[in-house]
């Protein structure tokens, strides 16, 4: 690969082959597996993460259990089902993709033959997200009346998709049409993925960035530098309230108070439709070391409390679009019904 060249999972010769997102940005370094326990410890260590890419690494996983499974493939099958189904509880991609996996292996009459079915499907979902992804960024240029400055939060790009990415995708695909005149990447606190990862990807892509603390956005919004915040969303529930990255929520209210506009953009299998509002989505809480850790140093003592939730929800009547390969839609969001 060239310097521009990088990718987050690749099956290859029926091996997972996913880039570790806790070296970035300062290692690029590739992990070759075909163990599904390995793929499950990748999604929780967060060297897999970002609901859709979650959703197809697990895919993957469920299939590459049944390699070389000769015999008890039911228990195989279910036991890898299980583990990777408790990785993360709030991305709702991740269960949307076994529950797929699962369906077509009930279908299957001749267990044998189960490696290579599941396989293609996970190969599907990889396929769609991909496609999915284009028509988010295509559909995302509706957003932009003139030549504009964007602010994103977290990491939604190819780090976070099987594709060029939600949110992010739509900023590359709006600046290869000249329509972006500079991004403003949050750090995203405590585990820092807009630092390492969404700077890791606008400089791939030459996007010109600036990097700022979270708590940076509002000076910014005052300053009038910024135009349009644009986010992904790791499930959105049939009103249109959105869970993402803790901190999307504030900037949410930051963006309404300052007249700005606020997307979120997602794919469609991002919306859990058995779920009326975001107060039935289940928030994920990491553990507190990842908060009073910086790399490898403690920065504050072990007995303090510690207030960790990766997520929050943001109330549909505080976003201006919901971006899905389907289009851009707008409260009271109808069209999830």
């Amino acid at each position: 690969m060239n310097q521009t060249e990088y990718f987050s999972v690749k099956l290859q010769n029926d091996k997972l082959i996913f880039l570790d997102q806790t070296k970035l940005p300062l290692q690029e370094v590739y992990v070759e597996t075909d163990n599904y326990e390995r793929i499950a410890e990748a999604i929780e260590r967060l060297e897999i993460r970002g609901a859709p890419l979650i959703g197809i690494a697990s895919a993957y996983g469920l299939a590459l259990s049944l390699k070389n499974v000769n015999k008890e493939h039911e228990k195989v099958f279910q036991s890898a089902f299980n583990r990777l189904a408790e990785t993360r509880p709030t991305a709702v991609n991740l269960f949307k993709a076994l529950n797929d996996l699962q369906e077509e292996f009930q279908k299957i009459s001749d267990k044998n033959l189960a490696y290579d079915t599941l396989l293609r499907k996970a190969k599907d979902i990889h396929i769609n997200d991909e496609d999915f992804c284009l028509k988010i960024g295509r559909n995302g240029l509706a957003l932009f009346k003139q030549k504009s400055n964007v602010l994103t939060h977290c990491n939604t790009g190819k780090l976070a998709t099987g594709g060029i990415g939600t949110a992010f995708g739509i900023i590359k695909t709006a600046f290869d049409n000249g329509l972006v005149n500079h991004v403003f990447a949050d750090e995203t606190r405590p585990l820092l993925q807009g630092l390492r990862l969404t700077a890791f990807e606008l400089d791939k892509n030459r996007i010109p960035f600036t990097m700022q603390t979270d708590s940076s956005a509002a000076e910014l919004m005052k300053q009038g530098k910024v135009d349009l915040v644009i986010t992904g969303a790791d499930r959105i529930a049939l009103n249109g309230d959105s869970a993402n990255k803790i901190g999307t929520y504030n900037l949410a209210i930051l963006a309404n108070h300052h007249n700005i506009p606020f997307y979120i953009a997602a794919p469609s299998t991002t919306i859990d439709r058995k779920i009326a509002t975001g107060n039935e989505i289940v928030i994920e809480y990491r553990n507190k070391k990842e908060l009073f850790f910086f790399g490898d140093t403690m920065i504050t003592p072990d007995q303090y409390n510690a207030f960790a939730p990766a997520f929050d929800v943001t109330p549909s009547h505080l976003i201006s679009g919901i971006i899905t390969e389907e289009g851009v839609f707008t409260f009271p969001y109808n069209f999830i019904q």
